[in-house]
């Protein structure tokens, strides 16, 4: 049976186990009942925390 020739480092093994630890972003409901994602401007209509922030063309 073949066997490795070094030791794997402690910070190797960490950032193996922590790319199992990602999730998928969390989205919230807006007032115009769309999802968007939290602390975000959202690109449809650009409002962020009820202010218009963006000029966006429809």
């Amino acid at each position: 049976m073949a066997n490795p020739k070094r030791k794997q480092s402690k910070r190797r093994s960490a950032n193996r186990r922590a790319a199992n630890a990602f999730q998928a972003p969390q989205f919230a409901k807006d007032a115009e009942g769309g999802l968007s994602r939290p602390h975000c401007v959202s690109p449809k209509t650009g409002m962020y925390r009820g202010r218009q922030v963006l000029d966006v063309e429809v």
